[in-house]
């Protein structure tokens, strides 16, 4: 490993985090995983997410479940002229500036890619928002929710005669962090390349259609409607959840291959039934395909189903519950959870880095940042002395732990 790039592939490149909740925040958290300088900008009251959900000690979960790999900074940018100068010279020395504030607001802080493209030419300056930047639902309040419906997810999601229902999983919030860091990514080759920074937008609605490819491209290309199917496929069977006697077990035969492997595995005769016998004929006969394969699992406890099934090649997962997960061997083995010293709580565990490089491995450097915890240190990297930073404290405008402590 280079000893440039003892943090990541990205060390050297600083990222200015001035978003909240979780899109956005969190495609600065994989460029920090990936090694860059992540300076989380917040104002006194903090990210959101720092209010919401289960905590300890004052310290909530949506927060510290997003944020690892970050140094936390509190700047009021509603103290004008002042705060502004400050943010100047944390841009100058930044390479991208991640915000999910609505235009309005942005304007009014001054925070729009021509402001502080004023501030570094070569500035990567990425706008996440709900629908898109301009448009007719353009400065629209909007999170994964609101995607979903917009962009069909929610029609086609669920069981055939039931409601539609939506992921509980704010995977939508995920898909759009991980294309902002594809795009900063590609915006620095590009800059590496011709010297010029630019502007980025990245929308919840833009990151789910694109996902939703393929209902879409059926129903505009071959005039197809795609049903709800529950956790049945479209296309084949068996596939589907299937008990057994302490659980359940995925199960999923996408050809005649896995279907033959699964009456071997489960010795049964089903593919010498005519019912059986071909991919259609088991669309056909679904129902009573299911039952059959149900009730041979309900023979078996879960581990033993599963791995019979594993030794039988099959496509086959337990129905793992957080607690069974957090303790998942392969998960462990993949070190995708991972334990930091955290300054209030001690010990707390994050996720892992989720990109493997072999040459300059990412990390969990840092913990999620107290409010304000590295305001003195990042100020300080950019030229203020230690008590320019007291006076601006003293005046307001910005946070330290020690100078809202003593508040």
């Amino acid at each position: 490993m280079s000893s440039a790039m003892q943090n990541g592939p990205l060390e050297g490149i600083r990222v200015l985090d001035m978003a909240t909740m979780l899109a956005g925040p969190y495609a600065a958290t994989l460029l920090g995983d990936m090694g860059a300088d992540v300076i989380k900008v917040e104002s006194f009251f903090g990210d959101d997410s720092r209010h919401m959900g289960p905590g300890r000690e004052g310290q909530r979960t949506a927060f510290m479940s997003l944020n690892r790999n970050k140094r936390g900074l509190v700047l009021d940018l509603t103290q004008g002229q002042a705060a502004h100068a400050v943010l100047e010279r944390l841009v100058a020395e930044t390479d991208i500036v991640i915000t999910n504030i609505r235009g309005s607001a942005l304007k009014k802080l001054g925070l729009e890619y021509e402001s502080m493209k004023k501030y570094r030419r070569d500035l990567i300056w990425i706008s996440v928002t709900a629908f898109g930047p301009d448009g007719p639902y353009a400065g629209r309040p909007g999170i994964d929710f609101l995607a979903q419906g917009y962009a069909g997810l929610l029609a086609n999601n669920g069981e055939p005669d039931g409601a539609p229902v939506r992921l509980t999983v704010p995977l939508i919030d995920v898909m759009t962090s991980e294309l902002v860091c594809s795009g900063a990514l590609a915006a620095l080759i590009s800059r590496g390349r011709n010297g010029e920074g630019q502007r980025i937008e990245v929308s919840l609605l833009d990151a789910l259609t694109h996902a939703m490819c393929n209902p879409i491209g059926a129903f505009a290309n071959a005039d197809f409607d795609t049903p709800r199917t529950g956790n049945r496929s479209l296309y084949f069977a068996p596939s589907g959840l299937y008990r057994c006697k302490d659980g359940q077990v995925v199960i999923t035969c996408p050809s005649q291959k896995f279907f033959v492997k699964l009456c071997e595995a489960l010795e049964r005769n089903w593919v010498e039934d005519l019912r059986f016998a071909s991919i259609e004929a088991r669309k056909e006969n679904e129902e009573e395909l299911d039952r059959l394969v149900e009730e041979r699992c309900m023979d078996f406890e879960r581990e033993e189903l599963v791995q019979r099934l594993v030794d039988g090649d099959l496509l086959t997962a337990p129905i793992n519950d957080i607690s069974q997960v957090v303790e998942d061997p392969q998960i462990l083995h993949n070190e995708m959870l991972v334990t930091t010293p955290h300054e209030v709580l001690g010990d707390v565990t994050v996720t892992g880095v989720p990109i493997k490089f072999y040459g300059t491995p990412g990390r969990v450097r840092l913990p999620p940042p107290m409010l304000g915890q590295h305001t003195e240190q990042v100020l300080a990297e950019v030229g203020y002395s230690k008590q320019e930073v007291e006076q601006l404290a003293a005046d307001g405008i910005v946070g330290s732990r020690r100078s809202m402590k003593d508040d």
